[in-house]
């Protein structure tokens, strides 16, 4: 990952969390969830290297938790959401890692700028890459990265095995439900419209007429603040401009798996009608089946495209399996899956094996022949 030169005062990296709050103290919460969440965080200011976006400084919202001392691991989300989408997985690791996650502008509690700021992915990846190393300062780490934060993560990935000192090691690679690969994705309207300026025109205008929640389901309660704050219910159609991007790198982003030293656990919800299976299973059969690198594959049968919300424990699990080395070996992973498959209950996560693809030779004393099975002599 390239070094980024535009380092910022030191002062403007560890602001007090309530004096960079201070400008949202009027912010109306109805939900305790989102409240809670922006409370506990804090900013950091980011320059953006963008040439279209000239220089234009961002807030950006990030929070940890747990030991410090424990193994890290980073958190990186999707569209049209923010780090919150990993409150129901948090804590199940927060005792045994330290955690971070941050918003990228666009999103969540981060700035949004609406006075045609460009949100892009490769820029999204220096966000990373400065986090990493002048925030948090994540000296080794596991990486989650989940839908759009995959083509953030890959686009971090990029020129961290030719970099022979890039200031940390990433440890693990967590890769789950995204459109990582157009072609066989199953977009939805809304988002195809997010790519014409007339119908986006037309969904900010109803998008800004729509009433925020104040009261009812507190998951959904959570969001609708979310979305609300600094005019995140505008400032997503500009953020999903980033199909385009995805779209002219996609192919050079996942062709940084096959090269990468870092092992790789591969997550996929099931039910996810956007970002079908075969997305998943296209790429792990083009990209990661043939890794020497550790790899593996796991499906999680009943979570959608969220399987970090829809089963929160489940994929927790998988994250622990991984990072304590008990992801099996090309030659143990027939004997896992039946020892694995045998104690699983029906919501657990199924663990795929690697395709080897070999002629048979069946140690038999029967043989075929198209007129029977017959005994050899």
């Amino acid at each position: 990952m390239k070094i980024i030169h535009n380092l910022l005062l030191a002062t403007l990296l560890v602001m007090n969390c309530s004096v960079a709050m201070a400008q949202d103290d009027d912010f109306e919460f109805y939900s305790d969830l989102a409240r809670d969440w922006y409370q506990a965080g804090d900013y950091f200011e980011w320059t953006s290297t963008t040439a279209d976006n000239n220089n234009a400084r961002v807030n950006v919202f990030y929070r940890t938790w747990g030991n410090e001392s424990n193994p890290k691991l980073l958190l990186i989300h999707g569209f049209p959401n923010s780090s919150f989408d990993y409150y129901k997985m948090i804590p199940y690791l927060e005792d045994d890692y330290h955690i971070a996650a941050l918003d990228f502008p666009g999103s969540g509690f981060s700035d949004k700028p609406l006075d045609g700021y460009n949100y892009m992915l490769a820029e999204n990846a220096e966000i990373v890459d400065y986090f990493v190393r002048e925030v948090v300062e994540f000296e080794d780490f596991a990486l989650y990265t989940h839908d759009r934060g995959v083509s953030i993560g890959l686009a971090f990935l990029g020129n961290y095995p030719d970099n022979a000192d890039p200031g940390y090691t990433i440890n693990y690679h967590f890769l789950s439900n995204s459109g990582m690969f157009l072609p066989l994705a199953n977009l939805l309207p809304f988002q195809l419209a997010l790519l014409d300026t007339n119908a986006s025109e037309r969904l900010i205008v109803a998008r800004s007429a729509q009433p925020r929640l104040a009261e009812g389901d507190p998951e959904a309660l959570a969001y609708s603040d979310i979305f609300a704050f600094k005019q995140g219910n505008i400032s997503l159609l500009y953020v999903g401009r980033y199909l385009l991007e995805r779209q002219a790198n996609e192919v050079r982003w996942l062709e940084n798996l096959p090269r990468s030293p870092i092992p790789v656990a591969y997550l996929w919800g099931l039910t996810d009608d956007v970002n079908p299976i075969r997305i998943a299973n296209h790429v792990w059969d083009t990209y990661l089946n043939e890794r020497d690198v550790e790899s593996s594959y796991w499906v999680i049968p009943t979570a959608g495209h969220y399987p970090q919300r829809d089963n929160p424990e489940e994929v927790a699990k998988v994250i622990r399996l991984a990072l304590t080395g008990q992801v099996p070996d090309r030659e143990s992973e027939s004997e896992f899956m039946r020892r694995y498959s045998a104690n699983r209950a029906h919501e657990d996560a199924v663990f795929v094996g690697r395709s080897r693809i070999e002629e048979l030779d069946f140690p038999s004393s029967i043989e075929y022949t198209p007129s029977g099975y017959r005994v050899v002599d």
